[in-house]
């Protein structure tokens, strides 16, 4: 009898395959999407200048392409920003992470930050952007009113980390991020995961997106029936 996909395959189908090393080739993008069908991820997740090569290998495949925008500091100008994820879209993106304005926020300039959101989810039209927050360099308190900030500024998911701070996601901020947003917007752990046991963490915190460069490994030692292999 069929019981569904495995927890394996649900796992899978959060995950954002990640590789956003400067030193990535074309093999290597091309390896990355080849295992994002084969796992079933969501997206693969790279750098503007190789969205026009994973568009035209993931066509015709269930996988999405998402880029990263003002990456990896979010110090790039709102102007810059928005065409980023305008040349994006246009490039065959289907998501965008974007950095948020951090320096904005430590100089509260909410408005500054609340606008530099919202212009990049009007450049990118009706694809999801997601604002990466880089939770290692904010407090309690700046992380709430970050997510409250983008979710005014029609944010579809807030995200913790760049995977490139001094730190990456945290259950602890994960909850916080999901306590903050409600159930309106996604929210994507990223940064650190690096196996089953903490990936299910963040997923039982809040997260319903992963962010990972170790998918194939996550997956791959979970339980044919359910849970990561460690439990």
């Amino acid at each position: 009898m069929d019981n569904g996909p495995t927890w394996a395959a649900k796992l899978a189908q959060t995950i954002d395959h990640t590789l956003l090393k400067a030193t990535a080739t074309e093999q290597h993008i091309a390896t990355l999407c080849a295992e994002a069908v084969q796992y079933g991820f969501a997206t693969v997740c790279i750098h503007p200048v190789y969205v026009p090569l994973a568009a035209k290998w993931l066509s015709d495949t269930e996988v999405g392409v998402c880029t990263v925008v003002g990456f990896p500091l979010g110090t790039n100008t709102t102007g810059v920003k928005s065409f980023e994820a305008g040349a994006a879209l246009a490039d065959g993106a289907d998501e965008v992470d974007m950095v948020l304005a951090v320096h904005a926020l430590k100089n509260k300039r909410f408005d500054q930050v609340r606008s530099d959101i919202a212009a990049v989810v009007t450049a990118a039209e009706r694809a999801p952007v997601k604002v990466i927050l880089e939770t290692c360099y904010l407090s309690k308190a700046e992380i709430q009113r970050a997510c409250e900030l983008a979710v005014d500024a029609g944010a579809s998911f807030v995200k913790t980390s760049t995977g490139f701070g001094s730190g990456g996601a945290t259950v602890e901020h994960v909850a916080l991020m999901r306590q903050t947003v409600g159930e309106h917007i996604g929210v994507k752990a990223s940064g650190g995961i690096r196996d089953g046991q903490t990936a299910l963490a963040m997923i039982q915190a809040g997260a319903n997106r992963l962010g990972c460069s170790a998918g194939v490994a996550i997956v791959s030692g979970l339980t044919p029936d359910g849970g990561p292999s460690e439990y």
